[in-house]
């Protein structure tokens, strides 16, 4: 790995939104395509800071601005990857569901996708099945991530499911929760295809869904 690959890393996981930036402006000025910066400098940075939050080394507001260093890279790069035609690992749409206005591990889950080189719509916090419906049919994903951090709005997931059913459009997607009081057995009981307990192994989980696990 290049000298400005590993600094672009290493600001990631520093979450120093100054430094990301220069050295995103160096690598292309060297000639490094967008897509080498999102793969061996962000995404290899983002890897790093999932194992530590995962390991319970690395804490919600050092990941917030980890993220934050590495989104504005991507801000400046992104353009570049669409015109590239650069291949992304797949779609992810994230949304809180009916009843829920949290939305902290949503974006968080939305940073790490990123992160792991996925495109991502976050469509909000308290979506209605409906809102999930229109937003597949118009998005196109392969991954569907519903999050609920109440006992009381834990239920619209099952909801919504059902809705997507209905819908004709759950077959064509995966669906992953996840939320302070949603366990594997409630995911497995609405019919969920995935559970995960934290941003970096949702991530995970949607790298395993499209096959890059």
């Amino acid at each position: 790995m290049s000298d400005i690959l590993e600094g672009l890393a290493t600001a990631v996981i520093e979450g120093d939104v100054d430094e990301i930036e220069f050295l995103t402006e160096d690598a292309l000025d060297e000639g490094l395509s967008a897509q080498e910066i999102l793969d061996n400098g962000l995404m290899a940075g983002m890897d790093h800071v999932g194992v530590e939050f995962k390991a319970g080394n690395m804490f919600v507001p050092e990941v917030l601005r980890s993220a934050k260093a590495m989104q504005t890279s991507m801000e400046m790069i992104r353009p570049l990857l669409v015109e590239d035609g650069a291949k992304m690992a797949g779609k992810v749409l994230l949304g809180t569901v009916k009843g829920d206005l949290h939305d902290i591990g949503k974006n968080l889950v939305g940073m790490m996708c990123e992160g792991a080189g996925f495109e991502v719509k976050d469509i909000g916090k308290d979506v209605e099945p409906e809102g999930f419906i229109d937003a597949i049919k118009d998005f196109e994903p392969e991954i569907v991530g519903m999050s609920a951090l109440l006992t009381t709005t834990m239920r619209a997931m099952g909801h919504t499911i059902k809705a997507l059913e209905e819908a004709g459009l759950r077959d064509k997607v995966k669906i992953m929760v996840g939320g302070a009081p949603v366990t594997q057995a409630f995911a497995d009981e609405i019919g969920a295809d995935g559970y995960a307990s934290n941003a970096a192994s949702a991530a995970d989980l949607a790298k395993e869904f499209a096959g890059i696990a």
